[in-house]
């Protein structure tokens, strides 16, 4: 990605588009700019516009300064979860229009006999066949019936679809009849966007790749109009480089490719999220940390061992069942593993039929928004349980650009959870707040068993508007001994994106049993995926030095399931072969306890990693101090270790440093966010300006 910097310092700008909040941030060198917009859903770009315009007006800079422009979005995700994509027609082999609700024909909750699966993206009616046929060796068994995809465009015309998902049995090994099709449907349908399975996601399973192929189709049109719109707009005010998207793998891409395969872009905003926890890892030499990012709308939790966050090549959408795997539907393409739960300052509270208190999935976002806000919201969310508690000032919340109705959340408040429940309206709002502490707790206790961690060993990292208020009681209910609140933690993620490299992950599922391989074809699937993500790399940054990746996922004969393993070789052969195996029997046996030695190993898909150097980028320096408001100096919040009202110090980072360490109870304020430091915790400040957050054991206080 290249930069023009001229003699000056190098202005980069990242982006994160929201459900609630759009965060910009700009690093004029070392100096940080941000702002906090909030989203415009209906058209995305206006807030993004405006923003950017925001912080170019604090540095005293024009849109023509900036040398690098990173975006990432939610809307992908938003389109996905809330089924507001477009109409969508998928076309698949005669016989297996059926395959996406059938799924993986088994049942993700044994013994529910209420269970209800996943809602497929396409309907069965806009679910359409084409006679062909391709076998696993690849070769046409029934060539294509042109004539019927012909014909299948007219219907398509009358129903006035806007894209197509297309995914052929075998086409992953011979991708012809996919490509006849999309050829067929281009020139009759002019306008109506084509995805290919081939292209989006050429391996095995086929439920897996129809459902990665069809959300690809369903988000394609939503997603280039808004970078279309947004590109133009930029343009016409004087953006002179290319902006560049933020993908779920934890890589930078172009437009063009984001706007080709927006299904990399369904998890942008975690992966800037992750990657800013890694890096403050590796600047406080921290091995072990759980990152926790909670902003407007959603909540996520990451692992991160040795500086470096798990890489996973599938995740799941639109759960039916919150932290059970296979009630959601299935996207493969690489992606930061990470677990991400309903919980954000928008998320709304309500009592159910049981007369239970929930609170999320659903979120208020930006339109209508928290009942504070006075936009117009009806529902209590999470922001205005916060607010009644004394945690927000409601005169600079969001950098000032909300100003918040705290007694219109109080009255709200008493109406809708204090009233059935029998609280008062400061019980009320605590019971909201601890609902959804737990609810993290929760999802980061699965997550650690599912991946064999001991979460109370791990240093929690919180960033996002939202998660510096909830991280000590998150922490207390993990066991979780220190906190750190970065820098700049309320645009965490907008900030992470600078650190992302050029990054693209090509994969073919190819089979081969490494006792009998076929050399030459192994070596050319290699050279041509090499190819292919060293040319999208190479588009986004031509003057970097391009790194490339070799793996390969194998299985013992039988399985169902493989392992990734790292081919270190430029080319295979006989002896690369023997130390993969060797490699594959060590890290199964690290895995499993066991291998099976008598059993052959059978290769199934190949990957080629290209990536670039992460940029060298020092982190900001700390901003200028805030002056609380006037009369601010302290402040009355309601306890949850003394269950009653209590004043407490309002404070600044900059007072944190000049002071040392001090006990809680206490606030600190950010020009995004807001730190509590409750009575179990004790708080400092790093010499790069974070906050530390330390438990300290106290007699006859809750923990």
């Amino acid at each position: 990605m290249s930069e023009r910097g001229g003699n000056g310092p190098v202005n980069r700008v990242a982006v994160d588009v929201g459900g609630t909040f759009t965060d910009i941030v700009m690093l004029h060198g070392s100096t940080q700019f941000s702002a906090k917009i909030l989203t415009s859903a209906d058209a995305p770009e206006r807030a993004v516009i405006t923003g950017i315009s925001d912080v170019l007006d604090q540095a005293k800079l024009t849109f023509n300064d900036i040398d690098a422009l990173i975006l990432g979005t939610t809307l992908a995700t938003n389109a996905l979860i809330e089924r507001k994509g477009a109409r969508t027609a998928l076309i698949t082999t005669a016989g297996f229009r059926d395959l996406v609700e059938i799924g993986q024909e088994d049942r993700f909750a044994q013994y529910d006999v209420f269970l209800q699966k996943p809602r497929p993206l396409v309907e069965r009616e806009w679910r359409f066949t084409v006679e062909e046929r391709i076998d696993a060796q690849g070769q046409v068994r029934i060539p294509l019936n042109e004539e019927q995809v012909v014909a299948l465009a007219a219907e398509l015309r009358a129903q006035q679809f806007e894209s197509v998902a297309i995914g052929y049995l075998q086409s992953f090994i011979n991708p012809q009849h996919e490509q006849r099709t999309a050829e067929i449907l281009r020139d009759l349908l002019p306008g109506v966007t084509v995805s290919l399975s081939s292209e989006v996601c050429p391996e095995i399973r086929e439920y897996e790749r129809l459902s990665t192929v069809s959300a690809n189709a369903y988000v394609q049109p939503l997603v280039a109009g808004y970078l279309h719109r947004l590109q133009q707009q930029l343009a016409t005010r004087g953006l002179r480089v290319p902006p560049y998207l933020m993908t779920s793998g934890g890589g930078i891409t172009t437009l063009e490719n984001g706007i080709r395969e927006p299904v990399r872009l369904v998890e942008s905003g975690p992966a800037g999220g992750a990657i800013l926890a890694s890096n403050i890892a590796s600047q406080l030499g921290l091995q072990k940390v759980l990152s926790f990012d909670m902003g407007g709308t959603t909540a996520k939790i990451c692992f991160i061992d040795g500086f470096q966050p798990q890489i996973s090549r599938s995740f799941e959408f639109g759960r039916v069942h919150r932290h059970q795997k296979g009630s959601g539907l299935p996207i493969r393409i690489p992606v930061i593993d990470l677990v991400e739960i309903g919980a954000g300052g928008g998320s709304i509270a309500r009592i159910d039929h049981l007369q239970r208190l929930q609170v999320g999935p659903d979120s208020a976002g930006s339109a209508p928004g928290p009942v504070s806000y006075n936009l117009g919201g009806e529902l209590v969310t999470i922001t205005d349980a916060n607010a009644q508690l004394g945690l927000l000032d409601p005169a600079s919340f969001a950098g000032g650009k909300v100003e918040l109705n705290v007694g219109k959340a109080a009255a709200a408040l008493t109406q809708q959870i204090g009233k059935p429940l029998g609280l008062g309206t400061d019980e009320a709002a605590l019971a909201v707040t601890e609902i959804i502490a737990e609810n993290m707790a929760n999802a980061a206790r699965v997550h650690a068993t599912e991946s064999g961690k001991q979460v109370d060993s791990y240093t929690l990292i919180a960033f996002g508007g939202a998660a510096p208020l909830h991280a000590a009681r998150l922490a207390g209910k993990l066991g979780i001994d220190r906190v750190v609140i970065p820098h700049a933690a309320g645009v965490g993620s907008a900030l992470g994106f600078l650190w992302a490299p050029a990054s693209y992950q090509a994969v073919r599922s190819f089979y081969q049993r490494l006792d009998n391989p076929d050399y030459p074809a192994v070596n050319a699937l290699l050279e041509t995926l090499s190819e292919q993500a060293y040319r999208i790399v190479q588009q986004a940054d031509e003057t970097a030095e391009v790194t490339l990746q070799r793996s390969v996922y194998l299985r013992y004969a039988g399985q169902g399931h493989e392992v990734a393993i790292p081919l270190e070789g430029q080319h295979v052969d006989e002896q690369e072969l023997t130390a993969l195996h060797e490699r594959f029997t060590r890290t199964y046996r690290q895995l499993y306890g066991r291998s099976l030695d008598h059993v052959a190993v059978e290769a199934i898909s190949w990957t080629v990693t290209a990536t670039t150097a992460a940029p060298e980028i020092a982190f900001p320096a700390p901003g200028e101090p805030i002056v609380p408001t006037a009369g601010a100096a302290e402040r009355t919040i309601y306890s949850l270790q003394q269950q009653q009202r209590i004043q407490v110090p309002v404070v600044t980072r900059a007072d944190i440093a000049q002071t040392g360490q001090r006990p809680g109870p206490l606030v600190v304020v950010d020009p995004e966010t807001t730190t509590l430091v409750d009575e179990r915790f004790t708080v400092s400040s790093t010499r790069e300006g974070h906050l530390l957050l330390e438990r300290q054991p106290l007699s006859g206080v809750a923990q």
